[in-house]
């Protein structure tokens, strides 16, 4: 695992705490809002990575 696996992972990782914390304390709507950032967060790393892969595609 690459380093920036590890931060990726990490901030998806921070965003669903964020958004579980946000939800039992009685924002549900903000929890809901930063738990769409999970699977953006993982869809942009496996982005970057596949452009990595193959630099001559733009």
């Amino acid at each position: 695992m690459k380093k920036s696996d590890k931060i990726f992972l990490t901030a998806a990782f921070v965003s669903f705490l964020l958004s579980v914390t946000l939800w039992f304390n009685g924002q549900s709507e903000a929890g809901i809002f930063v738990g769409l950032w999970v699977p953006s967060i993982i869809c942009s790393a496996n982005y970057i990575k596949l452009i990595g892969k193959n630099p001559d595609r733009s």
